[in-house]
């Protein structure tokens, strides 16, 4: 079989978009939602996993906790829009708080998380400006006491050179100065995690290359990829990523103040 390419460019609004519908197509996603459960942790990327499950568009903006904007990492502000982590039960949304459902993980069930590093040997990394390590923190001893599936959709925006060697220079109570929340880190492993590299691969069987990233005007943190794989799974591909060209860029979080 003759090899074709293409070369696209995501910016990371479409990336979150691209990766968010190949998270909702993981075995492990639809087994959950057939027999088990989901918890979907706030984000700005699990905003988008959030919409591919429920099946229904939701206010992205109010499902951001912790995030970085106006050039400086910020806490959960006081916004009574808040949307708080969703809970699918067989696919079911609940109306509990993810703590309540946690309890009730076991091994086929499943936690969706963002991150906010990633490196090439897919390791990743989750901010925590909280004391205690806030949502990762209190999860994780469960999920892996229990054997349950957790999933880590990030961005190559993200992309850092090493996870391990950025957690040893990390603290939320070790920096002298900071521009915003000051953050810890917490490595992520034994978890799925998902770029577009992953996303693309999953959806349409082809074969993603990072080439590039960065860009100005609205680019800002753009990534550039090529494609590479048959002619009709690559053209599959490059069309879908025509449907979602010009995916509206999030805004500020309601209670954030303008600069």
């Amino acid at each position: 079989m003759q090899l074709e390419r293409a070369f696209l460019v995501l910016t990371p609004y479409e990336s979150r978009r691209v990766i968010a519908k190949a998270v909702s197509q993981l075995t492990d996603v639809q087994e959950a939602l057939k027999n088990g459960w989901i918890i979907v942790a706030t984000g700005s990327t699990n905003g988008y996993v959030a919409e591919e499950l429920l099946g229904s568009p939701i206010v992205k903006e109010n499902f951001i906790s912790g995030h970085i904007t106006q050039g400086e990492t910020w806490n959960t502000p006081g916004n009574p829009d808040f949307i708080f982590p969703i809970v699918l039960y067989k696919g079911v949304r609940q109306d509990m708080r993810a703590e309540q459902a946690l309890e009730q993980f076991g091994p086929g069930d499943v936690f969706i998380k963002g991150a906010n590093a990633v490196d090439h040997q897919g390791h990743a990394a989750v901010f925590m400006a909280h004391q205690a390590g806030g949502t990762i923190g209190s999860a994780l001893g469960t999920l892996y006491a229990r054997g349950a599936k957790l999933i880590i959709p990030v961005g190559l925006e993200k992309m850092i050179p090493s996870v391990t060697e950025a957690v040893k220079h990390s603290g939320n109570r070790s920096y002298a100065h900071t521009t915003g929340s000051p953050v810890g880190m917490m490595p992520i492993v034994n978890a799925i995690v998902v770029t577009e590299i992953q996303a693309l691969t999953d959806l349409f069987a082809v074969q993603a290359y990072h080439i590039g990233s960065g860009g100005i005007a609205g680019s800002e943190g753009a990534v550039s990829l090529v494609l590479e794989g048959g002619r009709e799974a690559v053209k599959k591909a490059f069309d879908f990523i025509q449907t979602i060209k010009g995916e509206k860029p999030l805004q500020r979080p309601n209670g954030v103040p303008k600069q």
